[in-house]
């Protein structure tokens, strides 16, 4: 049933969604022509993704603990490296185009939320390699794996968070006098998506870009989503489907843009 929902969500999605010349927002066009459907390689891409190839080849296993993605307690299981690569993170389409939302944006700080094994830390950090950059993860083994691929690159600069998001998200948006950009991943729960959203919001500015990943992932998720579309702070939403940008920009009409990518 989840399979046949969220298809039938993928297939309205690019029924209904527009393209650059369906935008008529100067700023949402601009963003949609000149970042979103940049698709030209460059050779960042070429240094993460060789990356990915060792981890998609790394046969070593690990404690896996499971604290989001729906799940009421903790699960722990071993996996393998390879497994967990191939299967939890983002691929490279997704993992580009924060890249080049980011480098865009060029914010001064950066929460992410899911580490996994640090390839999206990578391409967060090389878009704004002077930004802080904290990027929190619940499981411990594989933020040691994080930390591995971290020391293995040439990027620099990006500084681990680890336990429950519950735990440490709260003081990192604390320590911080405005948040620049928050890519919330890793806990795909309603009420856990919108808590983050909530504690962010003292802090963002006209310039803030909040992402939040799989925004169809459940009916829960969808609800989140329409909540914070529908919240009195945001101006701007650009539903690419599987993920979904969250803008403050003042002055600027309130709309919401379903973007096919």
């Amino acid at each position: 049933m989840l399979n046949f929902r969220f298809a039938k969500d993928y297939l309205w999605h690019r029924l209904v969604g527009k393209n650059r010349h369906g935008t008529h927002s100067p700023f949402v066009y601009r963003l949609v022509d000149e970042v979103i459907y940049d698709y030209k390689s460059k050779d960042i891409y070429n240094d993460i993704e060789s990356i990915r190839a060792q981890l998609l080849s790394d046969t070593r296993m690990i404690t896996v603990t499971d604290l989001g993605a729906g799940s009421l307690v903790n699960n722990n299981k071993q996996k393998k490296i390879s497994e967990i690569a191939k299967n939890a993170l983002k691929p490279p389409k997704l993992a580009q185009l924060l890249y080049r939302l980011v480098k865009d944006q060029q914010p001064k700080n950066m929460i992410e939320l899911g580490t996994c094994l640090g390839t999206t830390s990578l391409y967060l950090k090389a878009a704004a390699p002077e930004a802080e950059l904290y990027t929190l993860e619940g499981c411990p083994q594989t933020a040691a794996v994080a930390k591995e691929v971290f020391e293995k690159s040439n990027i620099k600069g990006i500084k681990q968070v680890i336990g429950n998001f519950d735990d440490t998200l709260k003081g990192v948006i604390d320590s911080l006098d405005q948040l620049d950009f928050v890519f919330v991943d890793g806990n795909h729960q309603k009420d856990a998506t919108l808590k983050y959203f909530e504690w962010c919001l003292p802090k963002v500015h006209e310039n803030t870009l909040l992402i939040f990943d799989d925004i169809y992932w459940s009916e829960g998720m969808k609800e989140a989503w329409a909540q914070i579309k529908a919240h009195p702070q945001v101006t701007v939403t650009i539903d690419l489907f599987w993920i979904g940008s969250v803008y403050f920009r003042k002055g600027q009409r309130k709309e919401d843009f379903k973007i096919k990518f």
